[in-house]
């Protein structure tokens, strides 16, 4: 059954910017995916103005959120891997960050695998894990050039990655490859960024991309002969950040701003709708989802 806030596939969401992506050969979609990312590339102008990296990762978003999916797990994806662990089995989770995908499914997985390339990321997952009396194959590194490590589980997650991924058809074939019954794939709308476009806009006069997109996604998916199914749906809003200060600090360090332009940046918050009293991430998972399944090709 799925969860009050899921939306019948591609109905009651806006369509994707730029129109509906081509199922065309599946050589020119990926070329296609690849351009797309490249072109979030921050330009060296903006970037050598500042000391700290625009590319933060907000531990405390995902560790948040890992916690509160597993104390209510909903959602399709959490519902379509939980449908795939009856009976109980293995599970692989790629991208793991803190856990939001995998550790909702711990009383259905008789095995779980961890996967990602930050070391910080596993460490919260394998003590939330432990605190559950359960223990983590924990593996550090990027998928697919670890897959050869990993055994094959029954079902296999993967959450808010593909956007970091340029190589995407190595990537999504090694994920079906390790998957014996079923894979989920979690992605946002249109890619995590776009919510940041009208701050580079109004701080740097720097008009970004609109692409990729869950559309463009999908067609990937099909043109490399996936059986795929999929849903749209939207995320409660929830407070991703402690206080409304943390989320300042966070954007105004990914928009490539100096310290001293915090406050300008609070108010361009706030003019875009955040509730201080509620901070909600930008430049993360976003509230318009997309879930994707499709069957796994491992045997053993």
């Amino acid at each position: 059954m799925l969860a009050d806030d899921a939306l019948p596939a591609d109905e009651a969401v806006p369509p994707d910017q730029g129109g509906p992506a081509d199922h065309g050969d599946a050589a020119a979609l990926l070329a296609r995916w690849r351009d797309d990312l490249a072109a979030w590339a921050i330009p060296e102008h903006i970037t050598s103005a500042v000391t700290e990296s625009p590319w933060v990762l907000p531990a405390q978003v995902f560790a948040r959120r890992a916690d509160r999916l597993s104390a209510d797990p909903s959602g399709p994806s959490f519902e379509q891997a939980w449908a795939a662990l009856d009976p109980p089995g293995s599970v692989l989770d790629v991208g793991s960050g803190a856990g939001a995908a995998c550790l909702p499914l711990i009383p259905r997985a008789t095995a779980l695998t961890a996967v990602d390339s930050d070391n910080r990321m596993l460490g919260l997952l394998a003590d939330r894990a432990r605190a559950r009396g359960v223990r983590v194959r924990c593996i550090a590194g990027s998928w697919p050039q670890v897959a050869p490590q990993v055994a094959v589980a029954d079902v296999v997650t993967c959450h808010h990655v593909v956007y970091n991924v340029p190589d995407l058809g190595p990537f999504i074939s090694a994920l079906t490859d390790h998957a014996r019954r079923r894979v989920v794939v979690e992605a946002a709308r249109t890619h995590p960024l776009t919510s940041l476009n009208s701050l580079w806009l109004k701080f740097h006069g720097l008009v970004r991309p609109d692409r990729p997109t869950g559309a463009d996604l999908l067609a990937i998916l099909r043109s490399m002969g996936l059986d795929v199914e999929h849903r749209y749906w939207r995320r409660p809003g929830e407070g991703d950040y402690p206080s409304f200060a943390e989320l300042v600090n966070v954007t105004r360090r990914r928009l490539c701003l100096p310290a001293g332009r915090e406050a300008d940046v609070a108010a361009a918050l706030v003019a875009e709708g955040i509730d201080p009293d509620r901070p909600a991430d930008l430049g993360s998972s976003g509230r318009d989802v997309l879930t994707i399944w499709w069957n796994g090709s491992a045997k053993n």
